[in-house]
């Protein structure tokens, strides 16, 4: 590359052009950052999480969605690349963006997927002759995959005990002998046994990714694996968000009905029990509409395409947000009823201390267990949730990757000849880690915050 294309290819991302979900997504990681730095220092956060670390399965859940939130952030932030927006997740996968196929590819495979013309793919693949030589070339790139991740995944993990144990005053190689057979206080040793797994897992994939379509292609020839992976951010973002946007509702509504009583209650039970009686699914369907209405009335304020689809989410985790407020405010209303009988609230109420500093200081933190399980549980819901509107069409914008429309886009597949598998598969797989972690990791976090199973 010469010098002057060396120069070009600089000033294409010098221009950051960063979405308003990716604005929401860092402020909020800060904010999340904060509170783990301030619970750290307190020593009622600081032993609860300390029981999370001693438990296997939460160690493992955490590892597997720190592997998604990490994809989920490098997504977060955006350049334009000529007239082209890209993220820094699409610079890492560039390696899947051989070119657009004809229509349909199975996984591995060197054709088109079709009876009646079984063409050569026009990209992938495109280094074999024939059929003969695949079996051997994927063996290759698997080994070589293999070693490159594994030496890596050693080499980070090495890098890692050591910074603690530099951090801590330790021996490096005690800690190294202590995490391999498996005596350290807390449960890395599953830990990095799930993180290396999934990192060899990462380099064999993209080794194979330079060659081969390894989740073959939609009907446009769009490569399965890259739509599979770009969705991710989507699924985080409709979870996180939209608990994001549910949580003052539902905290400031809870505590006020369960403290106050009177009319307060009543009116707070009104609001969320007519809520809970309408239809959901009809309830966020008329709010999506009427808000795409407002998008398609005003293109002076989305003048992109990019810009029109991040509205159309921000709105659909908006719209999440205050419908599904009901179920956590009940809970706290409920908790805060009993907590408001206990002997330390009725001193702090002779003694004249304000209402607001009671809901403050000694309310509201005897709540953030059920709140923190709540978000975790919400969190697998919503995924979930953005997966079944985006099949009824209510959903993201349709140039938004999703695993709902990918699953939209693959249902009419299933009965054609022959059957199209792999996009629902790869989506289901995906939605699959993410909800199964979330669900795991809420139940550690139970136990954890429980204090009748301290011991």
């Amino acid at each position: 590359m010469s010098a002057a294309n060396r120069g070009d290819f600089g000033r294409e991302f010098v221009h950051l052009n960063m979405l308003i979900t990716d604005w929401l997504v860092w402020f909020f990681l800060a904010i999340a950052i904060a509170f783990f730095i301030y619970a750290a220092t307190q020593p009622h956060w600081r032993e609860p999480w300390q029981r999370l670390l001693k438990n296997r399965i939460a160690t493992i859940s955490i590892v597997i969605l720190g592997f998604y939130f990490v994809l989920g952030l490098l997504d977060c932030v955006h350049f334009m690349q000529g007239s082209q927006l890209v993220s820094l997740l699409d610079l890492i996968l560039k390696p899947l963006q051989h070119g657009d196929e004809k229509t349909y590819s199975a996984p591995f495979s060197l054709n088109l997927y079709s009876i009646n013309d079984p063409q050569r793919l026009k990209y992938a693949t495109s280094h074999l002759i024939d059929i003969s030589q695949r079996p051997a070339d994927i063996f290759k790139h698997v080994v070589i995959g293999f070693f490159e991740g594994l030496i890596s995944g050693l080499f980070i993990i090495v890098l890692l005990t050591a910074l603690l144990s530099f951090i801590k005053k330790y021996s490096a190689k005690h800690s190294l002998s202590k995490l391999i057979r498996g005596k350290t206080i807390n449960a890395w040793r599953p830990a990095v046994l799930v993180f290396l797994f999934i990192w060899v897992i990462i380099f064999i994939c993209g080794n194979l990714a330079a060659y081969y379509h390894v989740l073959g292609t939609d009907k446009v020839g769009y490569d399965v694996l890259y739509q599979a992976v770009k969705s991710i951010r989507t699924g985080l973002l409709i979870g996180t968000l939209t608990t994001i946007f549910m949580l003052p509702l539902a905290i400031i509504l809870g505590l006020a009905a369960g403290y106050f009583s009177g009319w307060p209650d009543d009116v707070i039970q009104y609001l969320y029990t007519t809520l809970s009686s309408i239809p959901g699914v009809l309830l966020i369907s008329a709010s999506v509409l009427v808000m795409q209405i407002y998008i398609a009335g005003h293109p002076e304020l989305f003048p992109s395409i990019a810009e029109r689809a991040d509205a159309r989410l921000l709105a659909l985790c908006f719209i999440l947000g205050i419908t599904s407020w009901a179920s956590l405010c009940r809970l706290l209303r409920a908790e805060t009823l009993k907590l408001r009988e206990l002997e330390y609230i009725q001193a702090a109420q002779v003694l004249g201390v304000s209402r607001f500093a009671i809901l403050w200081r000694h309310l509201l933190p005897n709540v953030l267990h059920i709140i923190l399980i709540t978000i975790v549980l919400d969190f697998s819901g919503l995924v979930l949730a953005e997966a079944v509107l985006s099949y009824v069409g209510v959903g993201v914008d349709p140039t938004t990757l999703s695993w709902g429309n990918m699953i939209n886009s693959s249902r009419l597949e299933l009965a054609r000849e022959p059957i199209v598998w792999w996009p629902l598969c790869a989506a289901l797989v995906f939605m699959f880690g993410l909800v199964l972690s979330a669900n795991l990791l809420s139940d550690a976090l139970r136990d954890a915050l429980d204090p009748r199973l301290k011991d």
